[in-house]
């Protein structure tokens, strides 16, 4: 290739990555809210105190807000004239973490008053979430601007709720942009948090309708789970997602899998779905924890940029809960 051809082909790329992000920057606050990442850190780290699921409580919002309409803020609105909160979906209700961006909001309010997105503090919030529990960094492109309504009807066909099976996930995420490695690197964040009994009580007693359980699970790891969660009680008791270092931001997620130790069905879907891709990726995560840190900071700002609202377009909420 000629010096001339390359040099055409190297920009060409350039310019296809940074049109990509244009709508982004890193910098966008640097002149309305210099500080807007320090205010931030500096709930995290109280809330994280008094909370040890709290990243994973705000890591999971901004998930379920990118996944409909894009990384909007939509899911944070409360029900209203015109609104129908997607907080009220299935896959959403007794969702946590709306408190700690209200705390958030009105510490940037007191600093910045109408400058910083609630989507935007999505954004942040998770990155600083999973940096306080050992998980890496990355900088956090901002500039996201808030919707003006909710998608209550889009939750359901577009999150995936405990029980899919890989061949529905895999859609789920291609409509997004989203390829396999985002899937089971952004899956990955299920390395820390917990989940409720309802969530996965269908493995321990009755998977798929068979009156037995699912046969992916280990058998020791079934009895610690069917004593936690006996059948028809304990609905609401809460699992952790991470059985090894619960509260850590690890690649032991991913090990747990290999064990078949994976507590929802999605989860143990990546590895135990014959013939997927996706069992690949597990164990390259799970013999190396730089390259699952590396996957999931690019799975994370790629998702980030999924249907974001720019320029004009939205508003700057003064309360995340509800539309100016």
């Amino acid at each position: 290739m000629s010096i001339l051809k390359f040099i055409v082909v190297l920009f060409f790329f350039v310019s296809i990555f940074e049109s990509s992000n244009a709508q982004l920057s890193a910098t966008f606050y640097a002149s309305t809210c210099p500080n807007v990442t320090e205010i931030v850190r500096g709930v995290m780290e109280q809330t994280q105190r008094n909370d040890v699921r709290a990243g994973a409580k705000i890591i999971r919002l901004h998930f379920h807000d990118c996944f409909v309409n894009g990384c909007d803020g939509s899911v944070l609105l409360d029900n209203a004239a015109g609104i129908e909160s997607e907080k009220d979906a299935p896959a959403n209700v007794g969702i946590g973490g709306t408190d700690i961006v209200d705390d958030i909001k009105t510490a940037l309010e007191n600093v910045c008053p109408g400058v910083v997105s609630c989507a935007d503090i999505l954004a942040l919030a998770s990155e600083i979430g999973v940096a306080l529990v050992g998980g890496p960094s990355w900088q956090v492109l901002l500039g996201r601007r808030d919707s003006l309504n909710a998608n209550r009807s889009g939750v359901t066909p577009d999150i995936p709720s405990p029980f899919e099976s890989l061949d529905v996930m895999i859609p789920q995420f291609t409509r997004k942009g989203l390829g396999l490695t985002d899937l089971v690197a952004l899956s990955g964040a299920h390395t820390f948090g917990r989940a409720r009994c309802r969530t996965f009580n269908q493995r321990l007693f009755n998977f798929n309708g068979t009156g037995r359980p699912d046969p992916t699970l280990d058998p020791n790891y079934l009895q610690t789970l069917r004593r936690l969660c006996p059948q028809g009680g304990n609905g609401g008791t809460f699992a952790k997602l991470d059985k090894s270092t619960p509260d850590q931001f690890d690649n032991h997620y991913f090990t747990n899998l290999k064990n078949h130790q994976g507590l929802l069905q999605t989860d143990q879907e990546l590895f135990s779905t014959s013939g997927s891709s996706t069992i690949g990726i597990v164990n390259n995560y799970a013999n190396n924890q730089y390259k699952f840190f590396d996957d999931f900071v690019c799975s994370m700002i790629k998702m980030g940029n999924v249907g974001v609202l720019t320029g004009t377009k939205g508003e700057i909420r003064k309360d995340c809960k509800r539309v100016n």
